[in-house]
């Protein structure tokens, strides 16, 4: 079992998020599990949601404690919320900003890391180029496709027309293609840079 976790502010789509991310994984032919956990609900505060994907039924209902991926669609979040509380010691991050690891004050923490799991996308940039709002939640599922393979480009691309119609869902796939080109990018360097 794969099991993201998904930290944002209420009003980026963090819990749309999840759901899209589960629904790509059902069509790819997974199994999914998409929930959200509630706080404050107001615009602005911390938000988590939880995601799970396996190729056998998911039976758990417990909040992720252990993620094998982080998507941290808040850079502001990295020092006010302990994000990378239980992340397993060979996980995924993948942060919404246009900064280095280094540069977000990471540098230290990061080297425990493999580099080519270590991400970071302008996903409101993206979202606010192709679709008119900085909402990163889509483009970082089109950057969490490139990920680890665990769900296409195609399936996001699917759960985008589900969700979404006319020119936002176009918007939309458009900013999760250039996000899942973006990480493609990155991980060439990042495994060049390793060998």
């Amino acid at each position: 079992m794969f099991q993201v976790r998904i930290h944002g502010r209420g009003g980026q789509g963090v819990v749309t998020g999840a759901e899209m991310l589960s629904i790509a994984a059902f069509l790819g032919g997974r199994h999914a599990q998409a929930f959200p956990s509630f706080g404050s609900e107001r615009t602005g505060a911390p938000v988590v949601a939880f995601c799970r994907l396996d190729d056998k039924e998911i039976r758990l209902r417990e909040p992720i404690m252990q993620p094998d991926a982080l998507i941290i669609q808040d850079a502001t979040l990295l020092h006010q919320v302990d994000v990378f509380s239980g992340l397993k010691k060979d996980g995924y991050i993948l942060i919404n900003t246009t900064r280095t690891f280094e540069a977000l004050g990471l540098g230290e923490f990061a080297r425990d890391f493999r580099p080519e799991r270590l991400l970071t996308v302008p996903a409101s940039e993206l979202a606010m180029k192709h679709v008119g709002r900085p909402v990163p939640n889509v483009p970082l599922l089109g950057a969490f496709a490139a990920l680890g393979g665990l769900i296409s480009l195609d399936a996001v691309q699917a759960a985008i027309r589900e969700k979404f119609k006319g020119a936002v869902a176009q918007g939309n796939m458009d900013a999760a293609r250039e996000a899942y080109e973006i990480v493609m990018e990155q991980e060439k360097k990042a495994e060049a840079h390793h060998a």
